[in-house]
């Protein structure tokens, strides 16, 4: 078993050569915290890899059953894996319940029985199990205290994974994955082949537009819980808000190219990455020192 140092080390360094969207909102947090997240990153990177690209010879539902235990063994104070040495660390200290991460398996493994969607009401509990329980536990990370702003992570959750459907529309498909609901491609007359051919035809556009939508509206819900919140509780969310804006950021582009998924896998630039986070942290700094004087 590694020592906790060297755990932390292993996260620092997997969140660091990951070129994640989320790796520069880390960079504003107290070192404890921040370090809490690379942790919080690679595990989720960890099991995205037991699914999709298990060891030569594993099989993705028994890596995820291994981790199941491990989780467990870290809350119990027997981690054997250099990730969950160090989880077993920050999850003390910070009150993170050990439900948050087996919920977050729940949702890996449905990726393994569950190819299709019926309706947006079944991809639902999909979203907040992948992408809405990281939120509840970076709340943990960040120290944040008004019970709404559980709201603002579950929504902003969803907002996130409807953002990376609409950007992994095609890859997904390659590999018998859609997770737009069926109801949609319905309505607006796209079908599976569409996606499968990576076919941009008018009915995918329109698709796209709606789906677009649905995601936007979801940030707007995040922001509307946001703005309600103290500004203590606020300033804890400047990562978060660096998510969001990052996020948001890449649904734009998305959009500006009129949905062009299928060429090339859209992404935010470093150098615009950089540029929004600072833009985030330089608003808060200010917001704070405007309400210092009121």
């Amino acid at each position: 078993m590694p020592t906790i140092s060297e755990a932390h080390s292993y996260c620092t360094l997997k969140a660091k050569d990951s070129g994640s969207n989320f790796y520069y909102s880390f960079l504003f947090l107290p070192c404890p915290r921040r370090e809490a997240m690379y942790t919080v990153y690679t595990l989720c990177h960890e099991l995205d890899a037991a699914v999709d690209h298990p060891p030569p010879g594993e099989d993705p539902h028994s890596q995820l059953a291994r981790w199941r235990r491990e989780i467990q063994a870290a809350y119990d104070g027997s981690p054997q894996f250099p990730v969950t040495v160090s989880l077993a660390d920050h999850a003390g200290k910070l009150n993170i319940p050990q439900d948050y991460f087996q919920e977050l398996i729940a949702g890996m493994e449905m990726d393994l029985t569950i190819r299709r969607y019926a309706t947006f009401d079944d991809l639902y509990p999909y979203c907040y199990r992948v992408a809405s329980i990281v939120g509840l536990i970076c709340l943990k990370v960040f120290g944040t205290k008004d019970p709404r702003a559980q709201d603002y992570a579950v929504n902003l959750g969803v907002a996130f994974q409807l953002t990376n459907i609409m950007r992994d529309v095609g890859a997904d498909a390659d590999r018998d994955r859609i997770y737009i609901p069926q109801e949609d491609l319905v309505r607006f007359g796209c079908s599976e082949e569409q996606l499968s051919t990576k076919t941009a035809s008018p009915e995918f556009i329109r698709l796209m537009e709606f789906q677009a939508a649905r995601a936007r509206e979801y940030y707007r819900k995040a922001q509307t819980v946001h703005d309600a919140l103290s500004s203590v509780d606020r300033q804890s969310l400047l990562s978060a808000e660096i998510m969001r804006a990052i996020y948001f950021n890449l649904l734009t582009r998305i959009e500006d190219t009129r949905f062009a998924v299928f060429a090339s896998r859209i992404r935010v630039p470093p150098f615009r990455r950089a540029t929004l986070a600072l833009t985030a942290w330089a608003l808060r700094s200010f917001q704070n020192r405007i309400s210092r004087r009121t």
